[in-house]
């Protein structure tokens, strides 16, 4: 076994005997590597494996720090199923209208005739129908742009659409260009296709075009996967100047796109989507569980006209495709107007709720947009993320820390993102009251939460 893993395993014992606490911050490297005699490079393989098993954070310019909250086996997996470990879940983000179960309930009662069932209970083809892709370019349609309904396919849910998109567009070894804070189930996906997700450089606006090309002359990139619209955690949305130049050194370098747009229906800016800007490199990708709900939903994915095949192909292989019911029910929702009357209503709701954020979290750094079902906190020191999740949890409340998002292990921002569409709107407001007293408080408040203190002395 290599000389690093050894010394990890070392390190990794300490922790689970608890001589070293959660919270408390390793030495620097050069220092670790003097103490235990080897190479400054090995003590970055060592604290490189240390991240990789889950069992420490690295933040820029702080430290390197004894995870206060378990390792998730699956990173990002809080976000995808449901977690009843607190009361008060704003971890997972699925808005529900009021009365939303008597808008949907009509479109599904003539499905359930003997005749319409028997029909809709039948295998869906990936490209859906005729009236499914007609019914999906309608709902696609934004800033002037409306996607060629040929060029649509149908998965399961949007999470489908995504890996489905990105297994057509990426082989193994590829690399993917993504915002430094991504959807944490692109990390997932990434491992599991052997491609390597590259941060790319940002702004106070968003990715920048010459990292794009800064990165893709370092070795070529397969893809980028971007949010533009109100993007997951920050919910930042690009400038139409912000886009076009993206869009441009795309162009230039032939690069594919996955623009994810499953928030965009909540943002009513004049912003035209990446599609329009680069019709012929991208794909877009949204589906109905954000809109509708989550139990019965469709995922869509908009492709340029030449890889569409590509695209049924990565669907068929992964066995993404979507239900003939839910292609069905979809379809019917989506004609009589049902999704744009839950989409208004949850826009409603949403500002309703960044107002709730606003006042209750007055004086802190919270980065949001009116619009948008979640905030992305930045905790006041000397608040880490971790600790504070584990705080939080401790207090009934479930956050998603910034390790959740960050693409590079070894930055790790000290924030957390709030889901607010989940949690009843009364228990929203307890939360967010809770969140903001326990920021107050700071971490030294919290016996057993390990604050983080000097360096380690026995590691």
């Amino acid at each position: 076994m290599d000389d690093y893993r050894r010394i990890a395993d070392r390190i990794a014992a300490d922790i689970g005997r608890g001589r070293l606490r959660p919270g408390q911050r390793l030495p620097p490297q050069r220092a670790f590597a003097r103490r235990h005699g080897v190479a400054a490079s090995t003590a970055g393989r060592v604290y490189a494996e240390l991240v990789r098993r889950g069992l420490v954070v690295g933040e820029v310019g702080r430290g390197t720090f004894v995870r206060a909250t378990e390792p998730d086996p699956q990173p990002g997996h809080a976000l995808t199923e449901a977690a009843d470990r607190a009361p008060v879940n704003l971890e997972l983000n699925y808005p529900s209208a009021p009365g939303q179960a008597e808008l949907l309930a009509p479109a599904l009662a003539p499905l359930l005739r003997p005749d319409a069932l028997a029909e809709a209970l039948r295998p869906a083809a990936a490209a859906g129908t005729r009236a499914a892709r007609e019914a999906a370019a309608g709902l696609l349609a934004a800033g002037g742009h409306r996607p060629d309904p040929d060029g649509i396919v149908f998965t399961g849910n949007a999470r489908q659409a995504v890996a489905a998109t990105l297994a057509s567009l990426v082989r193994p070894g590829g690399r993917v260009g993504v915002e430094p804070l991504t959807y944490p189930l692109v990390k997932q996906i990434a491992a599991r296709l052997g491609c390597t997700l590259v941060p790319l450089a940002t702004d106070e606006r968003g990715p920048l075009p010459e990292s794009v090309a800064a990165a893709h002359r370092t070795a070529p990139l397969s893809a980028l996967y971007l949010q533009p619209t109100l993007h997951n955690p920050t919910s930042l949305t690009l400038s139409a100047e912000r886009r076009a130049a993206l869009a441009e050194v795309v162009h230039s370098l032939g690069t594919p796109v996955v623009e994810d747009r499953i928030w965009s229906f909540l943002h009513q800016g004049g912003e035209p989507p990446l599609a329009a800007l680069a019709p012929g490199l991208v794909h877009v990708v949204d589906g109905l569980s954000k809109r509708v709900a989550p139990g019965l939903t469709v995922g869509f994915v908009s492709a340029p006209a030449d890889r569409a095949e590509a695209v049924v192909r990565a669907v068929r292989s992964g066995g993404w495709s979507a239900g003939g019911f839910a292609l069905e029910a979809a379809v019917r929702w989506i004609g009589d107007g049902t999704v744009a009357r839950l989409a208004d209503a949850k826009r409603r709701q949403a500002r309703q709720r960044q107002r709730l954020v606003a006042r209750e979290l007055d004086g802190f750094a919270v980065r949001s947009d009116p619009a948008a079902y979640f905030a992305w906190w930045e905790l006041p020191a000397p608040w880490r993320a971790d600790t504070f999740t584990a705080a939080a949890r401790a207090r009934g409340i479930a956050v998603t820390p910034g390790t959740a998002f960050s693409v590079d292990p070894n930055r790790t921002p000290s924030a957390v993102r709030l889901g607010l569409a989940s949690a009843p709107e009364p228990d929203l407001t307890r939360a967010l009251r809770g969140l903001a007293e326990l920021a107050r408080e700071g971490p030294a408040a919290e016996a057993g939460e390990g604050s983080a203190g000097g360096a380690v002395r026995g590691a």
